[in-house]
């Protein structure tokens, strides 16, 4: 029978004190997940996992360490207490670990009204089996798809919980059901593929496997016999798709520890604009039924809406504790952790302010430049904000789609290019990121 997770953290807890830790948190995660392959509408794989991961992390004075296992007898548990402690006394002293103050933390941490889990059964196999076969089949209507390279179907369900000495107790369940498609157009070298997914908490709030399969075609029928574009400055317009990436480099920047380091091109630029004056980027962790919510922080901390960056200026850092005591600030409540190493900073939702032009408005304004539906690797120089980037999409000329391009290469500054962005007004408000399309003037492109 498996021990409920509170009494297996609070099990770890006492292990570590009578190891001889000065203070200690810890983490037990219960996970299972089942995911669906088909081909040519059989099955070709079906996979299932279970288990349940400890995690501890004790203190001696300022010297920490971490250890984690999948065992949850009282045996190990009594190990991995003493193991992390002998860890810990040989561990560098670090001037900035430590647990929250007892009267920061929350009490009886939940998820009560961010609804992170579905009530429904766990889907049957057969379930998901032929969600898959419905996508598959719908990408294989298209008569431009010479095969479909995947479908696949899953679901997951994962509870958390997590205690620590200074008081904190708290946890959460969640699930996800997810369906994919990958498409395939043309034959040997003149292959092209594209995809199309969906994930929701819920599974009733996801798109249909047949809207999935045949946008899949569609998009990899769009991609047949690619050129590649003319070298030169031209305006780009990022797709909804890949355009949060470009939001992503900033919240990297404006990351606490990339700052505490001194590797981020933002440093120093706290109160400065990095945006056009009506864009802002927010971060709401209290958005219902969205996979990124939760009321506390992996240090037990209350999470709460804030403005990374308001009417285009940069309002703050993204912190956990340490690297809040290494800066000389307060905690945004943004750690993160796994089993297996002390918390970091994260962000949890975000959101970039739309605009009100269409995609397809903004491909008419800009007149000759490249769509990128795609982005491969990444060049970023942390201190600059130096930027190039793989990518491949759609040419325009006259405001219309004239064809398909790969092979280029986009680069700029991010500090000149932020500035510039245009949103359109198609993001995904389901996401736990939604960005729209992002319009930009004036990157380098190397083509022909």
């Amino acid at each position: 029978m498996i021990r409920p997770l509170p009494d297996l953290t609070q099990a770890l807890l006492s292990a570590a004190k009578r190891a001889g830790a000065d203070a200690a948190d810890a983490i037990a995660v219960s996970a299972s997940s089942i995911s669906i392959d088909i081909r040519h509408g059989a099955l070709e794989q079906a996979e299932r996992s279970e288990g349940t991961d400890l995690g501890l992390r004790v203190l001696i004075g300022r010297r920490q360490a971490c250890v984690s296992a999948s065992d949850t007898r009282d045996e190990t548990i009594a190990e991995m207490a003493a193991r992390a402690v002998a860890m810990a006394r040989e561990a560098p002293e670090d001037p900035y670990a430590g647990l929250a103050e007892p009267g920061d933390v929350v009490r009886n941490g939940t998820a009560e009204g961010l609804d992170l889990c579905d009530p429904a059964e766990e889907p049957a196999p057969a379930t998901l089996q032929d969600m898959a076969v419905r996508a598959e089949a719908a990408a294989l209507e298209n008569a431009g798809v010479s095969q479909v390279q995947s479908a696949s179907a899953g679901y997951g369900a994962r509870e958390f919980h997590m205690a620590a000495t200074n008081g904190f107790s708290g946890g959460y369940a969640r699930t996800s059901t997810s369906v994919s498609c990958v498409a395939i157009s043309g034959e040997g070298l003149g292959m092209e593929r594209d995809y199309d997914g969906d994930s929701r908490i819920y599974a009733t709030d996801l798109r249909s496997p047949e809207e999935i399969g045949a946008r899949a075609a569609e998009r990899a029928v769009e991609r047949r016999a690619p050129r590649k574009p003319a070298t030169g400055a031209y305006p780009v317009l990022f797709d909804e798709r890949i355009s949060s990436s470009l939001i992503g480099h900033v919240l990297a920047a404006a990351s606490g520890s990339a700052v505490a380091r001194g590797s981020s091109w933002l440093r120093g630029r706290l109160g400065e604009v990095i945006l056009p004056e009506a864009l802002s980027i927010t971060e709401d962790p209290h958005r219902p039924r969205v996979g990124n919510s939760r009321l506390f922080d992996a240090e037990g901390l209350a999470t709460r809406p804030r403005d990374i960056v308001r009417d285009g200026v940069l309002q703050g850092w993204t912190m956990d504790l340490a690297t809040a005591r290494q800066l000389g600030l307060q905690s945004t409540a943004n750690a993160t952790r796994g089993t297996s190493a002390p918390p970091s900073p994260s962000n949890w939702n975000i959101a970039l302010t739309q605009g009100t032009a269409s995609r397809e408005e903004l491909i008419r304004d800009m007149g000759t430049g490249l769509l990128v539906t795609s982005l491969i690797g990444a060049t970023i120089n942390p201190n600059t904000g130096d930027y190039s980037r793989g990518a491949s999409g759609f040419w325009i000329e006259n405001g219309e789609i004239a064809y398909p391009v790969n092979e280029c290469t986009i680069a700029g500054n991010l500090l000149e290019v932020l500035p510039r962005l245009t949103p359109a007004n198609d993001a995904r408000s389901w996401l736990s990121t939604v960005v729209p399309s992002l319009l930009v003037e004036g990157l380098t492109l190397a083509g022909n």
